[in-house]
């Protein structure tokens, strides 16, 4: 006798207006349509429901680093706003710069992760770029093409040959780009001024300068217009640099400091008016405690938390009318699949079969609901959507505050050689 499908989300309005049921088995999408017989059913009557999305720029710590992130509280953050895959970077302690520390990178996340993942190489003069890309690294970078907390940047002279290895092996390079100019930084006005705008132009144009074999690139958290005009690759934002400005902070106040650094409001909103340039939507979620940040501006370390609230700030412009639902999710699941060669996750039979359902009232955001470690947020009292349900490989991970594990799944690059 066949077995009945696992789980049938009833009554979804898909993003054409459509009514449909959506038959999940096997972590795919069985089938989109009339209603089926199945072990279990959601009613989404009233919900909104996306494809999960995929969060490409995320820090996860752990380690040494466990008391601002590890791998379990990250990714409980990630499944309470709406993400089901993360692509860690490699600016861990120690970086990912050798096949070892990639394998051990992953066996800590397959232990110890609640939603799905991937971890990308660094990129030094001394890393195997090749073994890295048997070892499994989903792509190279962020290639730091300046120095930022814990990530040393790379070189002109050693830029330019890493490009030409990258692109023989048929993979992504992302780039973090900016140039740091002489000057003070011990307040957030200057911190705009050292890692000025210009600077993040001059360094998205040499890079491109540098990519004579014509490697596929990828700009990470770009926070200029100009600089998304300039950018030869896909172009990344993140909500931080949407959402927050120079002004809404004490010049003084280093929870605002973060690589690139927020800009004016003039600034802040040129970039949304890139709204359709604008390729990925993407966290850079880099924790840091609340005793860190509160340190003298100088000596508190550069980086903002925003895994968790990411998809919900954007859901709350979309029931403010300002961006249509199609673009998020397009921004947020659709290109970053298909700019890292991940299966989907959509509407489609045979689509991975992970969304989240969202209630359509906007809620305040509070340190207080979120699950990262850090404990603090710079979106506080912002309007967003949270979801109620969120499901991974056709089985619900998280359901009103409520986590349950599943097997995540480590999505390893394509030149991934198994050897054992």
């Amino acid at each position: 006798m066949d077995t009945l499908p696992s789980l049938v989300l009833r009554s979804v309005t898909l993003p054409s207006g459509r009514v449909a049921d959506i038959t999940l088995d096997g972590g795919r999408v069985a089938h989109v349509g009339a209603r089926r017989m199945s072990a279990d059913h959601l009613d989404c009557t009233g919900l909104l429901v996306l494809p999960a999305a995929i969060d490409m720029h995320v820090h996860m710590r752990g380690g040494v680093q466990s008391a601002k992130e590890d791998w379990k509280s990250g990714s409980m953050s990630a499944l309470a706003g709406g993400v089901t895959v993360v692509v860690d970077q490699p600016n861990t302690i120690p970086p990912i710069t050798t096949p070892e520390y990639l394998h051990d990178r992953v066996r800590d996340a397959l232990k110890n992760s609640y939603c799905s993942f991937a971890v990308n190489s660094g990129v030094t003069p001394e890393t195997p770029l090749e073994s890295m890309w048997q070892a499994g690294a989903m792509a190279f970078g962020e290639t730091f093409f300046a120095p930022s907390s814990f990530g040393d940047a790379i070189s002109d002279a050693a830029l330019r040959p890493a490009l030409e290895r990258i692109h023989a092996l048929d993979a992504l390079a992302t780039i973090h780009a900016e140039i740091i100019d002489d000057g003070e930084d011990t307040d957030l006005v200057l911190h705009d001024q050292v890692r000025s705008p210009e600077g993040e132009l001059r360094a998205v144009k040499t890079v491109s300068r540098l990519n004579a074999t014509g490697c596929r690139l990828h700009f990470c958290h770009l926070s200029t217009k100009r600089s998304i005009d300039a950018a030869s690759g896909s172009v990344e934002v993140t909500p931080h640099h949407l959402f927050l400005s120079l002004e809404d902070f004490d010049k003084k106040d280093p929870f605002g400091k973060v690589n690139p650094p927020l800009r004016t409001e003039k600034e802040r909103k040129q970039i949304w008016g890139k709204w359709e340039r604008i390729d990925v939507i993407a966290s850079d979620h880099a924790p840091h405690t609340r005793e860190e940040k509160a340190q003298d501006f100088s000596n508190a370390p550069s980086g903002i938390c925003g895994l968790e609230t990411m998809v919900p700030l954007l859901l709350g412009r979309v029931t403010d009318g300002k961006i249509s639902l199609q673009s998020v999710i397009e921004k947020t699941s659709y290109k970053p699949a298909e700019i890292l060669g991940l299966p989907r996750a959509g509407f489609s039979a045979g689509d991975r079969a992970d969304f989240a359902l969202y209630r359509k009232i906007p809620t305040p955001i509070t340190s207080e609901m979120l699950h990262s470690k850090c404990c603090w947020t710079p979106f506080e009292g912002h309007m967003a959507l949270f979801p109620k349900i969120v499901i991974q490989g056709g089985k619900v991970v998280y359901q009103e505050g409520d986590f349950f594990k599943e097997d995540p799944i480590w999505f390893s690059g394509k030149g991934f050689r198994k050897t054992h």
